[in-house]
C-alpha cells in the first residue's frame, strides 16, 4: 500500500533545487511553490542561498524539521546517498526524477538495484526513477518539471511517460479540462501502475482514471486491481508496444519487454478496463467520462442542420452497435410546428442549414424530459444563418443536467471557436467530427455494461481428479523430458474431465491391425507418435477413414514411410490408432504462459487450418464462466457454432465445460507451459465435446 505522504504531504524536500533557470531542479522547486502548497517547502544545495523566498540547506542533515516527502534531481550516486538520510527524518514517499539508472543498461540496472534495496531498507516507497514527478491538485502539490499546473478536477492519468504527461498536461490546460493527479511511473523500480491503481480506487477526489503503459511487471496483480476498481471507476487506458518494432521501442525506453499484446488485450477486458487505440481516443473519453454521466440506455438521437455529418454519425453508430432511438409521436407533435416543411424528421433529426438558435431550443427543450431518448448528439456546421454561441448556451441550458448523456459535434473551427468553450465550460463536451462523439458513446455504454455486470467469480470445474495428473507431471519431470507423449498428454487431460474417443498404441503393422479388431469400431483414425513431431498432417502422419484391416496395415506402411523420408532425424516411437468420430464441428483450446500475465488460454477454430485463420480468442486464467462464455462468441466465426441450413447447433455449455478446465489445470500446474488440444470436436447440443489430438510441454515450475 502506497503512503499517503506520497500525494498528502506535510512537508517536502527538494535534493538538488537550483538557481539556475535551466536546471531541471529549478523547475520542480518554482512548481511547488508556484502551487501553493501549504506545507513545509525545503531545498537543499550544497551552495546554500535562498530560492522563491525559501532558504536552500547545503545538506539534508542540515534541513531542520521532519520530511513526508522527498524528491531528488541530483546524480543517481547522491540519491543512493540521500534516501537513508531522508528516512531519518521521517520521509515515508520518495520521488526520484533522476535519470541514468536502468533505462541506460549495464551499471544502470545495478545502480537501479542498488536504489530499490535502499528505499525497502529504509521503509521507503519510490516513485521512479525517470520520471517527471507527481501533481496533486487537491493537495496544490506539483512536483514535477511540467509547464504549469492544471485546473482541479476529478481524472487521474498515470504514465510511463513523462513526455505523454506534460503532453495530456497541455491539453488539459488548453481545454480547461480539470484533472485530480498526474503521476509519471519513469522506470517503475518501486511504484507501479498496480500500486497506484489500487492507491486510486478509495481517492474521493477521483472519479476517471486515464493511464498510459508501455510494460506491466506483474500482469496478475495489475488485473486484480482492475477488477477492483472498474465497478466503481472507469479505467482508461493507452498501451504502447502492440506491435514489434514497438515494443522494441518501449524497450529500449524504459528497459522494460512489453510483452504479449494478446496478452494484454485479454486481461484489459478481463479487468474492465477500456482501452483507448490512440491518444486522440484517449482525450476523447476522458472529455465524455467526466463531463456526462454514464448512458442510461443506448437510444442515440442525433439532432443537426446539415445532412452529411447526420448521415456519418448515424453511419457510425450503426458499425458501433447503438440503435437510433424512434422520433415518437409526442416528440413529434412538440418539434413539427418549428420546423420548415423541407425539415426531416427521422433520426437524425434534420432541422435545415438555416436553423437559428431558437429551432435548435425548440427540438432540445422537447428532448430533455423524452423518455424514448438515452442520449443526445447535436452537431451544428457554421451557414449564414448560424447563431453557433446561442446554440451552444440553448444545449447548455436545456440538456445539462437532464440526466441524458449528451455530446456536441461544432464542426468548423474560427466560427465555432467561442461556442466550444461555452459547451466545455457547460459541462457538454464538443468533438471536432461527429464520429468521434459516437465512439465515445460507445465506449460509455461498454463501460455501463462492465459494471452491470459485477465481478467475475472463478468456476470450479467438477469430477477432476488432480492427483493422476500430478502423478503423470512428475514422472516426466523426473526423466528429464519436457515433450510429453500423447498417452501423457491424454492422461492428464482425462484427469480434468476431458474424454477422447477409445484408441490404442500399437508399434507394428500387425500390433495396429489387432488393436483395430479389438475396437471393432466401424471407421479408425491412424496418426503417427513420435516426440519430435508436432504437426503431423505435415509429414504425412495422419489417415482418415480406415474401414477394415488391409485399410489400417497399408496406413500403417504409408505413415512410417512418409515420416521416414520427410522427418529422417524423428524418432517413430508407433502409431495410435483411435476411433474415428464424425458430425462435430473442429475447435482449438490452448495455454501458453506469458511472462507478465501468467496462463493464457486461447480458443478457436480448429484443425489445419489454425495457423492460417488466427481466428482465436485469448483469456486470462482463471476465467470465470463469463469470460469462457465471452471467449467463444468472440470469435468471428461463433455463427457456425449455431443452428444453419439444417445442421444442429453445437454444445455450447460443453465447450464452455472445456475453457474452465483446461483453466484449472493451467492453475494447478504452473509446470505445464504449453498445451494445444487440437481438434476439439464439438458435437450437437446435449452430446458434449471429444478431445481428439492434444500436446503439453512442461517444465519445473518457478
Amino acid at each position: 500500500m502506497l503512503p499517503a505522504e506520497l500525494f498528502h504531504p506535510g512537508s517536502v524536500a527538494v535534493v538538488g533545487a537550483s538557481r539556475n533557470p535551466e536546471k531541471v531542479g529549478n523547475g520542480v522547486f518554482a512548481n511547488l511553490v508556484q502551487a501553493g502548497f501549504p506545507g513545509k517547502i525545503y531545498g537543499v544545495n550544497p551552495a546554500g542561498g535562498e530560492l522563491f523566498g525559501h532558504p536552500l540547506y547545503p545538506s539534508i542533515d542540515a534541513i531542520p524539521g521532519a520530511v513526508d516527502l522527498g524528491v531528488f534531481v541530483v546524480p543517481p550516486a547522491t540519491v543512493l546517498e540521500g534516501i537513508p538520510r531522508l528516512a531519518a527524518k521521517g520521509m515515508r514517499a520518495g520521488i526520484v526524477i533522476s535519470a541514468g539508472f536502468k533505462e541506460i543498461g549495464g551499471a544502470g540496472v545495478a545502480l537501479e538495484r542498488s536504489l530499490r534495496e535502499a528505499a525497502a531498507s529504509a521503509g521507503v516507497r519510490v516513485l521512479g526513477p525517470n520520471c517527471l514527478g507527481l501533481i496533486d491538485t487537491h493537495a496544490s502539490l506539483n512536483v514535477s518539471f511540467s509547464r504549469g499546473t492544471p485546473p482541479r478536477g476529478f481524472i487521474s492519468f498515470f504514465s510511463q511517460s513523462g513526455a505523454l504527461c506534460t503532453a495530456v498536461l497541455d491539453w488539459a490546460i488548453g481545454r480547461n479540462v480539470g484533472f485530480s493527479k498526474f503521476v509519471s511511473l519513469g522506470n517503475k523500480a518501486d511504484v507501479s501502475e498496480s500500486d497506484i491503481l489500487e492507491f486510486l480506487a478509495d481517492d474521493p477526489s477521483t472519479r476517471v482514471i486515464l493511464g498510459y503503459v508501455e510494460s506491466i511487471d506483474d500482469g496478475r496483480r495489475f488485473l486484480r486491481a482492475a477488477r477492483n476498481v472498474t465497478p466503481r471507476k472507469p479505467v482508461i487506458v493507452v498501451k504502447a508496444g502492440s506491435t514489434a518494432a514497438g515494443a522494441r521501442a518501449a524497450s529500449s525506453h524504459t528497459g522494460s519487454l512489453a510483452g504479449s499484446d494478446r496478452a494484454y488485450a485479454a486481461a484489459f477486458r478481463q479487468g474492465g478496463v477500456l482501452r483507448a487505440g490512440t491518444l486522440e481516443d484517449l482525450f476523447d473519453l476522458a472529455l465524455g467520462f467526466s463531463m456526462q454521466p454514464l448512458p442510461r440506455g443506448d437510444r442515440l438521437l442525433i439532432v443537426t442542420n446539415a445532412g452529411g455529418p447526420g448521415i456519418l454519425a448515424a453511419d457510425t453508430a450503426s458499425l458501433l452497435g447503438i440503435p437510433l432511438a424512434g422520433v415518437s409521436a409526442s416528440l413529434r407533435e412538440r418539434i413539427l410546428p418549428a420546423l420548415p416543411p423541407t425539415a426531416s424528421l427521422a433520426n437524425p433529426v434534420d432541422i435545415i442549414g438555416d436553423a437559428r438558435a431558437d429551432r435548435y431550443r425548440t427540438v432540445l427543450s422537447a428532448l430533455r424530459d423524452e423518455p424514448s431518448v438515452d442520449a443526445v448528439l447535436v452537431l451544428l456546421t457554421p451557414q449564414a444563418m448560424t447563431e453557433p454561441e446561442e446554440t451552444a448556451r440553448a444545449t447548455v441550458s436545456l440538456l445539462a443536467g437532464s440526466g441524458k448523456t449528451v455530446f456536441a459535434s461544432f464542426l468548423g473551427e474560427a466560427t465555432v471557436a467561442s461556442s466550444r468553450r461555452i459547451l466545455s465550460d457547460g459541462g457538454v463536451p464538443n468533438y471536432p467530427v461527429p464520429e468521434r462523439a459516437v465512439r465515445t458513446l460507445s465506449a460509455m455504454l461498454r463501460y455501463s455494461r462492465i459494471r452491470a455486470a459485477g465481478g467475475p467469480g472463478e468456476e470450479e470445474p467438477p469430477s477432476i481428479r488432480p492427483e493422476n495428473a500430478e502423478r503423470l507431471v512428475s514422472c516426466a519431470l523426473a526423466a528429464g523430458r519436457r515433450a510429453l507423449g500423447e498417452e501423457e498428454s491424454r492422461g492428464i487431460l482425462e484427469a480434468y474431465g476431458f474424454t477422447f474417443p477409445r484408441h490404442a498404441f500399437a508399434d507394428t503393422s500387425a500390433a495396429a491391425v489387432a488393436a483395430y479388431r479389438a475396437m471393432g469400431c466401424a471407421s479408425a483414425v491412424m496418426k503417427i507418435v513420435s516426440p519430435q513431431i508436432l504437426h503431423k498432417t505435415d509429414v504425412g502422419g495422419v489417415r482418415l477413414g480406415l474401414r477394415g484391416e488391409e485399410d489400417v496395415a497399408r496406413a500403417f506402411m504409408e505413415i512410417t514411410s512418409s515420416v521416414r523420408r520427410l522427418a529422417p532425424s524423428a524418432w517413430i516411437a508407433g502409431v495410435s490408432i483411435q476411433e474415428m468420430v464424425t458430425g462435430g464441428r473442429e475447435l482449438i483450446v490452448g495455454m501458453s504462459r506469458d511472462p507478465q500475465f501468467g496462463p493464457l488460454l486461447m480458443f478457436g477454430l480448429g484443425g489445419i487450418y489454425v495457423e492460417v485463420l488466427k481466428d482465436v480468442s485469448f483469456r486470462v486464467a482463471p476465467v470465470s464462466r463469463r469470460d469462457a462464455e465471452e471467449m467463444v462468441r468472440e470469435i468471428r466465426a461463433w455463427p457456425l457454432l449455431a443452428a444453419y441450413r439444417g445442421r444442429e447447433p453445437a454444445d455450447e455449455e460443453a465447450i464452455v465445460e472445456s475453457l474452465i478446465r483446461v483453466s484449472r489445470l493451467s492453475c494447478d500446474f504452473p509446470e505445464i507451459q504449453e498445451l494445444d488440444i487440437n481438434p476439439l470436436l464439438v458435437l450437437s447440443k446435449g452430446k458434449g465435446i471429444r478431445a481428439i489430438d492434444c500436446r503439453m510441454t512442461i517444465a519445473e515450475a518457478p
